[in-house]
């Protein structure tokens, strides 16, 4: 891969990991919520779980499409299902000020699981693995799966610490309620591509 390519990889990277997406906005509800540490695993799941769907899908996963068109709908119905799961738990957190904390942040497990129903991480995947490794060689799709590992770290830190700084702003219970219903709601509208889709 030459300097430019690269150079336009790890752009292509930032810009899908950096835009608001399901990922990012459950980061914000945990960062609000959980803060930087707590949320730790949950951004390591990202961090490492989006890369290892990036080098199984460049590496055949999505030939099973193709022998078996259907698991496209069960994979909507999964991601639809999991995504509403979610969004009641963010809807349903609150801040371990409180008293008695309601809810945890998402474990590291449950982060890696997401990207496998997460719309937007399947559009990122096939559209990195098109662009960049279009042949699917192996050293090309580890390229991909390391440019996410870089930009990802940076980019669930961001979203974490945003999320933070909100949480900060947010000590009025009422407030963070507000916020975590807010989030929920947005996590679901993101849905709707998907939904529509359908």
């Amino acid at each position: 891969m030459t300097l430019d390519l690269l150079l336009a990889l790890l752009t292509f990277s930032a810009v899908t990991v950096f835009s608001p997406g399901p990922n990012n906005l459950m980061l914000m509800a945990s960062g609000a919520n959980y803060g930087l540490r707590r949320s730790f695993p949950h951004m390591l799941g990202i961090i490492l779980g989006f890369p290892a769907m990036i080098m199984l899908v460049g590496l055949g996963v999505m030939q099973l499409f193709e022998i078996w068109p259907p698991l496209q709908t069960v994979l909507k119905v999964a991601s639809i299902l999991y995504m509403v799961y979610l969004a009641w738990k963010i809807a349903q957190s609150g801040a371990p000020k409180e008293g008695k904390a309601v809810g945890k942040p998402l474990t590291f497990l449950q982060s890696a699981a997401f990207q496998w129903v997460n719309p937007k991480g399947w559009a990122m995947a096939l559209g990195a693995i098109s662009l960049y490794a279009h042949g699917r060689e192996v050293a090309a799709v580890a390229l991909i799966a390391f440019a996410y590992v870089l930009t990802g770290s940076a980019s669930t830190t961001t979203w974490v610490v945003i999320g933070e700084n909100v949480g900060r702003l947010l000590a009025n219970p009422v407030r963070l309620r507000l916020f975590n219903w807010t989030m929920a709601a947005l996590l679901i509208a993101s849905m709707i591509p998907v939904l529509l889709g359908l």
